[in-house]
């Protein structure tokens, strides 16, 4: 059974993304957010052939700077990309939480 609380949670989250969308600024943020991601998910699909989901997964740990190590490129290509992808992705994450 899921808690009250959390619900409460997840509904006053859905609420001030709603709200926050409606702001220019959030909403160019958040499609170079989604763009990144999406964009990271299908060269590391591409490039390092794993699955779509495991591409996401990878994406998001790294644009967060989790970094949990389940998954590693091991092409040069692969490599090199996530150098500039996190440079460049997570000044982007920023941005949008500073908003």
């Amino acid at each position: 059974m899921v808690p009250i609380p959390f619900v409460w949670v997840l509904i006053r989250f859905f609420r001030a993304l709603w709200q926050s969308l409606k702001d220019p600024e959030f909403q160019a943020l958040f499609l170079l957010v989604v763009t990144m991601l999406a964009s990271g998910a299908l060269f590391y699909r591409q490039v390092e052939g794993w699955s779509l989901l495991d591409s996401l997964y990878f994406s998001v740990i790294t644009l967060t700077t989790v970094g949990y190590g389940d998954f590693s490129p091991s092409t040069t290509a692969g490599k090199i990309f996530t150098m500039f992808y996190i440079f460049v992705g997570i000044g982007i994450i920023l941005n949008l939480l500073r908003n």
